[in-house]
């Protein structure tokens, strides 16, 4: 069984607009959730803590992962791509070279609460054109679990319970793993994937036996990872990858492997060119 080796609670912050959010991040937690970058979640029935959104800014390097549990969100792009995501789905979206792009709450009120979660990009994929992938919620794969819970599997091939189950995302080359798991109270499930690569769980309702709800552990090597919920139950979210042995050079929205390359993308992004150049690739 993989072991639980650290816990790391969530910090409550602003971005965007104004937006109340709760993160993991930071350059020494990224050695830890390596090959992503950073969560965040929004989780909100306050309009204020929201409306705002995330207008136009740019991207460089990775990849985001935008999951909606409710209400709904709106991207836009400088190549006029635009998509609406709500209650269950996700957005796949492939910065690489980079975007421009805004995310703006579809809504002026009641509950809004989703994730966005940064996947690093290995240094010959950085700048590769933008791409997405709009996954609905009727397409991604669950799995009921005995006693009454489920784990929908985002991405990853996972063996959930002694049953093989597929996620939408193929051929990535950090092998991403991404669950969301509800468990009912005391509910017990056992999951199986690369065992080479450790696991993080982030406990967002809820609590297991050993993590309290907003607090992320860190989990060791290991062929099973056993979740065991508390009294009232637990939702949570599973991340796995193929780590990325390469530096991290960041600069707010631009992830490369040197501050060289991290400059580079601030003169593109300040020169009139950037839309011009990223268009074309």
């Amino acid at each position: 069984m993989r072991k639980l080796e650290q816990v790391i609670p969530a910090q409550p912050v602003q971005d965007g607009d104004g937006v109340n959010i709760h993160r993991l991040g930071g350059r020494r937690l990224q050695q830890l959730l390596n090959p992503f970058l950073m969560v965040d979640e929004i989780n909100s029935d306050d309009a204020a803590d929201y409306i705002g959104g995330f207008p136009e800014h740019p991207h460089r390097g990775f990849e985001t992962i935008t999951y909606m549990k409710a209400g709904r969100m709106r991207h836009r792009d400088h190549m006029g791509n635009e998509g609406l995501i709500g209650a269950g789905d996700v957005q796949w979206m492939t910065a690489g070279a980079g975007v421009l792009h805004s995310e703006m709450p579809e809504q002026e009120q009641g509950l809004l609460h989703g994730f966005q979660i940064w996947l690093n990009l290995p240094a010959a994929e950085k700048m590769k054109p933008a791409a997405y992938q709009e996954i609905v919620a009727a397409s991604i794969n669950e799995q009921q679990l005995a006693k009454g819970g489920k784990v929908r599997v985002i991405a990853g091939d996972v063996t959930i319970d002694n049953v093989l189950v597929q996620g939408q995302i193929a051929d990535a080359t950090t092998q991403p793993v991404l669950l969301d798991v509800l468990l009912l109270p005391n509910e017990i499930v056992e999951l199986q994937f690369n065992g080479e690569y450790s696991a993080n769980t982030y406990v967002y309702k809820g609590k297991t036996d050993l993590l309290a709800e907003r607090e992320m552990g860190i989990y060791g090597k290991g062929e099973s990872l056993q979740l065991t919920a508390g009294a009232s139950g637990a939702e949570l979210l599973v991340l796995s990858g193929r780590p990325i042995d390469e530096p991290i050079a960041q600069y707010g929205p631009f992830v490369m492997n040197t501050m060289a390359e991290v400059e580079q993308a601030l003169r593109d992004f300040q020169s009139q060119e950037f839309l011009e150049k990223l268009t074309r690739l």
